[in-house]
């Protein structure tokens, strides 16, 4: 990467700043730390507004369009979340219990699981039937899991350091969790460099964390490949994180000339210090057969089209291929249900730099695509060749492919898409798994086999698995088994406020259909339709009193906020 004409003396000047602060951020107390959060939260709801319209206004639709929900799903809302996951587990700490309760951690079919969510009482009120676990790694003992947790306030804490986190361009609340990630689990200060797609989120994310950055323990910067390579390689930057493609890690880590794919065959990297990673790939929905009635294909259609055209499908974890049973009766009335959905839509376009670019390929290999709505929704319905474009490349935009595997009884479809999905398709960041309950309880043993041997950092049973992005006690990474030669989806976990180790991936489950008629199905649960899905009607007054409620619980906002959900 050349920087030789880059005016360093900017980014010389805040490294160095940065790692003068490294020690007073390791000295503060727990419980200046725990203040300094109570104190963020008012500034991410008082910013909140204008954080969120900015995200609209950037994709292309004004702040009060129903899209502009996910702009504060995915920004106010996600932020507030997760710095209330840390508060909940370091008040724990600060009074003097274990982070992680004893009752949580336990020892299921050899393996060592921890109950992370619902970890309060607001959220089994708020997320009724919503639940997840984080399976350790094989050999991990409960007594284990329990005492390695929050090591950073635990007798073990880090050395000072720096950190950069070099920001994603999709997301907003991507940069700032990775900050607090850095902050408060690893204990490392920050230089945040900010994506040039969203570098105007920078005042607000300055308004937000004022107070770190008063005490030179978050700096933001601005910059392309240039800077964030410059950066990365500095002497004074102890550790990366970088949220973005394998190209961007391959470009750091073994450069962009002649030699990088050698340097990568004999493991000679330009940049050999901590680096994790968070880097998407083709994130699989995989449908199993079942005794469906006319309202679940319509929900489940509003979750699949959901966990796709969310961000216009600019997502690491937005679902690609959809795995149906091909024999399923129930197979063309799921997709008669989305495609009427695709064409309902209000119309938006997929903003993302190079979008339109990769949208040409797909109608270059399918030029039969169905295109629906605004015509930048591609539906291709049937593919048989693995090597195709939508198979074996990261598309980010919104194009959904269809595979269909043989199997008429649940088991068997199960195995052949779990082998499809962990061979197959490139990548282990999310998968969702969708399953009637009475289906799941008919083949329990088959279901629970999928759910184990599915190698992804977060799977989804009938939760889209980007939830486990938002929640902040569930752990976000690629499924272990990655290396900087073969860097995949990733290494490393960020978002894990119990401050887990040893983790082998989250398991994220939600009610099959929405209340009252989860009472029929045998999945009850208070849960109306999800906020985040775009058939949503009521989403965007829900979550910002959702915003606002998770920033300072309180009684009084229930009402309001209940009655606006169940409207959805």
């Amino acid at each position: 990467m050349n920087t030789s004409t880059l005016d360093t003396s900017f980014l010389d000047r805040t490294v160095t700043d940065v790692r003068g602060s490294a020690e007073s951020w390791s000295a503060t107390p727990l419980t200046e730390r725990i203040a300094l959060l109570e104190r963020l939260l008012p500034r991410v709801v008082s910013r909140a507004p204008e954080l969120a319209a900015a995200g609209a206004r950037a994709k292309g639709y004004a702040p009060d369009s129903p899209w502009a929900a996910e702009d504060w799903i995915g920004g106010p809302w996600a932020l507030a979340q997760n710095a209330a996951a840390y508060l909940h587990v370091l008040r724990r700490i600060a009074a003097g219990k274990d982070p992680v309760g004893a009752e949580a951690v336990h020892e299921e079919d050899g393996r060592t699981r921890v109950d992370v969510f619902p970890a309060t009482g607001w959220d089994t009120l708020l997320f009724n039937g919503f639940t997840a676990q984080v399976w350790m790694r094989p050999g991990t003992t409960a007594e284990q899991a329990r005492r390695r947790a929050a090591g950073e306030y635990r007798n073990r804490p880090g050395r000072p350091a720096v950190a950069l986190v070099l920001g994603a361009g999709n997301v907003a609340a991507i940069t700032a969790l990775d900050i607090l990630h850095k902050l408060y689990a690893e204990g490392q200060v920050v230089i945040a460099k900010m994506n040039p797609v969203n570098d105007y989120l920078r005042p607000h994310f300055e308004y937000v964390f004022a107070e770190f950055a008063e005490r030179g323990w978050v700096r933001f910067v601005d910059g392309g490949a240039a800077e964030g390579g410059y950066l990365a390689a500095h002497g004074d930057v102890d550790a990366v994180h970088v949220t973005g493609s394998d190209r961007t890690h391959d470009a750091i880590v073994w450069g962009t000339d002649e030699e990088a794919e050698q340097r990568r065959r004999d493991d000679r990297p330009l940049l050999d210090k901590p680096f994790t990673s968070e880097l998407g790939g083709v994130s699989p929905c995989i449908v199993v057969p079942g005794p469906w009635s006319d309202a679940d294909f319509r929900f489940q259609a509003e979750h699949i089209v959901t966990s796709k055209m969310n961000n216009s499908g600019h997502n690491c974890i937005a679902s690609q291929i959809l795995v149906l049973p091909r024999d399923w009766d129930g197979t063309e009335r799921l997709l008669a249900e989305i495609r009427r959905l695709l064409r309902e839509l209000p119309p938006r376009t997929d903003y993302y730099p190079g979008a339109g670019g990769r949208l040409a390929s797909v109608l270059a290999a399918h030029p039969q695509a169905e295109t629906h709505g605004d015509g930048c929704r591609l539906l291709v319905p049937d593919i048989t060749d693995h090597d195709d474009i939508l198979i074996t490349e990261e598309v980010f935009g919104s194009a959904l492919g269809v595979v269909r595997l043989p199997g008429q009884a649940p088991a068997a479809f199960l195995r052949d898409a779990v082998d499809f999905a962990n061979d197959t398709l490139p990548g282990t960041l999310g998968a969702t798994l969708i399953v009637h309950p009475r289906t799941e309880k008919a083949h329990r043993e088959a279901v629970r086999s999928a759910i184990a041997d599915l190698r992804y950092g977060t799977l989804g049973v009938n939760c889209w698995s980007a939830v486990g992005f938002l929640l902040g006690f569930t752990p976000w990474g690629a499924h272990p088994g990655h290396n900087r030669q073969e860097i995949g989806s990733g290494i490393g976990f960020v978002h894990n406020a119990f401050m887990l180790e040893d983790i082998e991936k989250t398991v994220l489950r939600a009610p099959f259909t929405p209340a009252p008629r989860g009472l029929v199905t045998g999945d009850p649960s208070l849960s109306p339709r999800p906020p985040y899905f775009v058939t949503n009607r009521t989403a965007l007054t829900t979550v910002e009193r959702v915003t606002r409620f998770t920033a300072a619980p309180s009684v009084m906002k229930l009402p309001a906020l209940l009655v606006s959900a169940l409207r959805g």
